[in-house]
């Protein structure tokens, strides 16, 4: 089967409504009523499944993840620390393709550049679009607590030491050495 976009004459980035629009307009020309007693009937009939194969087969593609392997690829990109390029095509996303797995590849990108609060928002939606997903349950936990502190943004554990904590010991000192008569400097 050829490309289904060549079919219908549209971008593989076209939104839904361009393409039922483009659909509809091709059925329009094509369809064999408009050529009953028409030695090109048989060809618009041709046609006409050609058509409606290629509509069918963008929204089945659609429906398994905008694209089929779009998901796979933005993966990838995540991987090989590509993050700008994940973050333009999950935004290049429409909002109404956007399920379980787009929320859990955006917390992804956000967790990546540190941003823990909208991370969470994302990995918590996708944990509650589909339960039974333990990749994002886990995400959604591993957020959680890294907003607590449990976790630094790369995933390790940062013993709940913050750059507050350092700055709080930092003058407790300078205040202990005060007392002694010193500076911190001169003491250290």
């Amino acid at each position: 089967m050829k490309d289904p976009y060549e079919v219908l004459g549209i971008s593989p980035n076209a939104t839904d409504d361009e393409v039922k629009a483009a659909y509809r307009a091709a059925a329009r020309k094509y369809h064999p009523d408009n050529y009953a007693d028409n030695p090109l009937s048989e060809l618009a009939q041709e046609k006409m499944q050609e058509i409606n194969e290629a509509y069918d087969a963008i929204v089945r593609q659609r429906k398994a993840g905008y694209g089929g392997t779009r998901f796979g690829d933005i993966r990838m990109m995540i991987q090989n620390r590509r993050f700008v390029e994940a973050e333009e095509l999950l935004d290049g996303i429409p909002a109404s393709q956007r399920g379980a797995e787009w929320h859990y590849l955006k917390g992804q990108v956000l967790y990546q550049k540190g941003w823990l609060e909208e991370a969470n928002r994302h990995f918590y939606q996708a944990a509650q679009m589909e339960p039974g997903n333990a990749e994002y349950r886990a995400a959604a936990n591993r957020t959680a607590a890294a907003r607590q502190g449990n976790y630094t943004a790369g995933g390790q554990s940062g013993g709940g030491c913050s750059a507050c904590d350092i700055c709080s010991a930092l003058l407790c000192a300078d205040c202990c050495c005060e007392c002694m008569g010193g500076d911190l400097i001169r003491c250290c």
